[in-house]
């Protein structure tokens, strides 16, 4: 009796241990066989995020170096604008010093004489009857005749006589203003060069022509329609009719522009360069240059005539 059982009970732990070794073989298969789907997709996944990690990088890096970048061009802007403003400081120092009491002036350009501080608008430059009639009486005494038609102002546009506006950046013409009116004596074109370069200097912008050389058949037809227009013949008639007269705007020019204008010509006006009339209702610069303004004379004449007239400048800023 006691071989059978024996027998029996080493069967009983035989058989548990074989079947824990077949599961752990089963399930070993198991693992192995799940392995490389496993291993395949946390390598895809660890891909995936390195990539995003990447370009997450790469763009953090860039909006760094802008940053930086901006942060350069600003500080190289300030010290720009620092050097600019020490040299100001510097020329006006001197300025100071060697001319005590009078207001310290631009002397970037040598027609800019309008006070660089402390500079108030003048008042408007306004026309009259007697300035006028000074401005034809001027026009006859320098030979200038009035232009009749678009005949004559061919022949003087052909002769050299009328030379064209000098357009540039700095000045423009109204595009309403035909093509064969776009002309002016050549000492006229030589101020509009010299006033726009020193204003665009100045403010950064052009100015801008509204007319030019007109004809008397012209400026009969202009009185028909605007009862503000000048005669075409007589002692009050326009100076246009000559091609010594153009428009400057002033649409458009801030009033410190504007300011500016008035302290520019008055200067000029007074030493007999030009007669300048501003218009409010055309809202506009009428201005006659005459010869003395001339290209021959520039910038030497017109200089000293300034520097003779600064004291005047400066009361009427005041």
């Amino acid at each position: 009796m006691r071989r059978p059982i024996l027998v029996l009970a080493l069967l009983l732990a035989i058989l548990p241990a074989r079947a824990a070794e077949a599961g752990t073989s089963h399930h070993g298969r198991s693992l192995a066989h799940q392995r490389p789907s496993n291993s395949h997709a946390s390598i895809v996944h660890s891909h995936g995020g390195s990539s995003r990690r990447t370009r997450l990088n790469a763009g953090l890096a860039l909006g760094r170096a802008h940053r930086a970048h901006g942060r350069r061009a600003g500080l190289r802007h300030v010290r720009r604008l620092r050097q600019i403003r020490e040299r100001s400081n510097q020329q006006i120092a001197t300025l100071e010093s060697e001319q005590p009491g009078v207001d310290a002036r631009i002397h970037l350009d040598p027609l800019d004489t309008v006070p660089l501080r402390g500079f108030r608008i003048p008042p408007a430059m306004k026309g009259s009857h007697d300035s006028l009639v000074r401005q034809n009486v001027r026009g006859e005494a320098e030979g200038l005749l009035r232009i009749e038609n678009d005949d004559a102002l061919l022949t003087l546009r052909q002769s050299r006589s009328l030379v064209a506006l000098p357009v540039s950046e700095s000045l423009r013409v109204d595009e309403r203003l035909p093509e064969n009116r776009r002309y002016c004596r050549g000492w006229t074109a030589q101020f509009l060069t010299d006033v726009a370069r020193v204003h665009y200097s100045r403010f950064g912008r052009p100015l801008q022509v509204n007319s030019a050389v007109r004809t008397v058949a012209y400026q009969r037809k202009l009185g028909r329609v605007n009862g503000n227009a000048a005669a075409a013949e007589g002692d009050t008639a326009s100076p246009h009719l000559t091609g010594a007269t153009i428009d400057i705007a002033k649409r458009g020019l801030s009033m410190q522009e504007i300011g500016w204008m008035r302290a520019f010509l008055l200067p000029l006006e007074t030493a007999g360069k030009l007669d300048v009339e501003e218009e409010f209702q055309q809202a506009c610069f009428h201005i006659t240059v005459y010869k003395s303004y001339g290209p021959a004379e520039q910038p030497q004449t017109v200089q000293h005539s300034l520097a003779r007239s600064s004291a005047l400048l400066a009361t009427k800023v005041r």
